[in-house]
């Protein structure tokens, strides 16, 4: 009985992380827009930190509960989830074409960051509230930097006429602001509910939070970005569907991984550093490789997404059996 309530827990939390999220972003979208801000800027900030809202308050609530292992599962899952689950699901029936130049600057923004962190936790297997400071300043300098590079370049990039097609303009400001104050709320409420269910289960079964966190947290907190990036790709919305991707990888990276270390610091989990990293870093070039138009046009065809979708499976098999191993 017990552990079904904590399953319920999961569940149920996920179902209003997601409702909440899009609230969220899209009362968060519509407040800045009817406050006279650019579509460009909005989706580069607010709605890619609201897509990666649920990932960072989960880590946060799991940290704070003396679980960092749960923290830090979520925001590598997450980032592993999203290039090969989401991207590889997505290309399997949307051939993903890249137009724009914006994100053709993030791609090696985002193999920097990924290799910064992985030497900063490298040589001594810990995740102090140094690390993790840098880490966040990191991210708001990388953010600083991308809005003022688009607001000295205003060529119409095609991921702002993406945008423009995508964030309401006709909500109200009070209508604006009830979806944000609420969709935070629930976001909040939501996250809690959704961390004890999983720190239960993982006691239940006797499974480390790192292997919760990579694999039921991550997936579920990751659902928003694959429904995001189908309904974009749908719509011949490319550049917002590998932007979701790539902009969420960042603040995972950089804020999601930085949150345990300035909250609960310590040493890292163990198979991090053998194995959770350095797949990262792989599945990182290797979207670099595919979509940052390398060789000639950048594009994710449907071998490619069925390649990354079969790493994901791959990935997911082999932490099962090393779960039940243990």
């Amino acid at each position: 009985m017990t552990i079904l309530i904590d399953i319920l827990a999961v569940l149920g939390g996920f179902g209003l992380l997601i409702w909440s999220a899009d609230q969220f972003v899209t009362g968060a979208s519509a407040t800045a827009r009817n406050l006279g801000v650019s579509p460009l800027i909005i989706g580069l900030t607010i709605v890619g930190f609201g897509t990666s809202a649920p990932e960072m308050l989960v880590s946060a609530f799991a940290a704070a509960d003396g679980n960092p292992g749960l923290s830090v599962g979520n925001a590598l899952g997450s980032n592993i989830a999203n290039i090969t689950l989401i991207l590889g699901t997505t290309a399997l029936f949307y051939p993903l074409s890249v137009h724009s130049g914006i994100l053709k600057r993030e791609y090696p923004l985002l193999i920097i960051s990924t290799l910064i962190v992985s030497l900063l936790v490298y040589f001594d297997n810990h995740l102090g509230q140094l690390d993790g400071l840098l880490m966040v300043t990191a991210l708001l300098c990388i953010m600083f930097w991308m809005v003022h590079v688009t607001i000295k370049n205003r060529d119409h990039d095609p991921l702002e006429i993406e945008f423009d097609h995508e964030i309401p303009a006709n909500l109200t400001m009070f209508q604006a602001l009830k979806l944000l104050i609420v969709g935070m709320v629930v976001l909040l409420a939501s996250s809690k509910l959704l961390v004890w269910g999983a720190i239960n289960i993982a006691v239940f079964f006797n499974v480390s939070d790192l292997i919760i966190g990579l694999t039921i947290v991550a997936i579920g907190t990751s659902l928003p970005e694959l429904a995001a990036s189908i309904v974009s790709a749908r719509k011949n919305e490319h550049d917002i569907a590998i932007g979701n991707v790539i902009g969420s990888n960042m603040f995972n990276t950089l804020g999601v991984m930085g949150i345990p270390g300035l909250i609960a610091p310590g040493l890292l989990p163990d198979g991090v550093l053998s194995r959770d990293l350095p797949v990262i870093i792989i599945l990182t070039l290797l979207l670099f490789i595919m979509a940052s138009g390398m060789r000639g046009k950048g594009r994710i065809t449907r071998t490619e997404g069925g390649i990354l979708l079969s790493i994901f499976i791959a990935y997911e098999v082999m932490l099962f059996f090393e779960a039940t191993a243990g």
